[in-house]
């Protein structure tokens, strides 16, 4: 029975759809990555896992921009992160102009030969307006410097919230275009079942799972290994 659930689940999940783990990155451009999702979710912590993962295995140079300039202490964060990476942190003014502060990340990283710039950006899903349209100017802003990008906006989502992550990726899926989910704080597979919702609400893939705490606790999402987990516990 075991078995049976576990390859009805992957069909469920698969369901003809093509569903990578893997980053878009642009062939001869600077590959620009998105992260967007709610305050609190890990966003930042995310960020800095992302950028030490492509750096030790995909060997590329990396850079990130400060764009929540409305999170107090959400620039900090970031710049302190990226201090421990040994990699430049572009930021601005706290309750400056977001988008001001990625075209200089995008000028900077074109001008400095970097592959990867990862921005940040700021989680007020309770003021929907006013983040539609910061993020629609920075997507306008990135595309007039890499026509291409961004080739991932990745939705971060706290696995421990249920429900309400859930809705969270619905109302973001509304104001922007998600390329991926990354779930953070999935210590165990119990919270797991958001991602079967998630991907059945919004047929989005989840790309990236944090496991704790630590710089390396960034994992590619691997269907199967979650499926099994999922069961098992069941079964127990």
């Amino acid at each position: 029975i075991n078995d049976i659930i576990v390859d009805k689940m992957f069909v469920i999940y698969a369901n003809d759809s093509y569903m990578t783990t893997k980053i878009n990155y642009a062939d001869n451009d600077l590959t620009v990555i998105l992260m967007v999702g709610v305050n609190g979710a890990g966003k930042t912590t995310t960020i800095a896992k992302l950028a030490n993962k492509i750096m030790h295995e995909e060997g590329k140079k990396v850079m990130v921009a400060a764009g929540d300039t409305f999170r107090a202490g959400a620039i900090e964060q970031l710049a302190e992160w990226a201090n421990r990476l040994n990699i430049p942190c572009v930021k601005g003014k706290e309750g400056g102009d977001p988008s001001s502060v990625i075209f200089d990340a995008l000028e900077q990283a074109k001008a400095g030969g970097y592959d990867v710039l990862i921005c940040d950006t700021a989680g007020r899903l309770q003021n929907k307006v006013n983040l539609m349209k910061e993020l629609e100017k920075m997507n306008r802003i990135i595309k007039r410097v890499v026509p291409e990008g961004p080739q991932e906006t990745l939705l971060v989502v706290d696995a421990t919230t249920g429900q309400n992550g859930i809705s969270q990726a619905v109302e973001f899926s509304k104001i922007t275009d998600i390329t991926g989910i990354v779930l953070t704080k999935m210590d165990g597979t119990a919270k797991g079942g958001i991602i079967l919702s998630i991907k059945d609400m919004l047929n989005i893939p989840v790309k990236f799972i944090g496991l704790g705490e630590k710089i390396d606790d960034l994992q590619e999402f691997d269907l199967e290994q979650y499926i099994y987990g999922l069961c098992n516990d069941l079964m127990e």
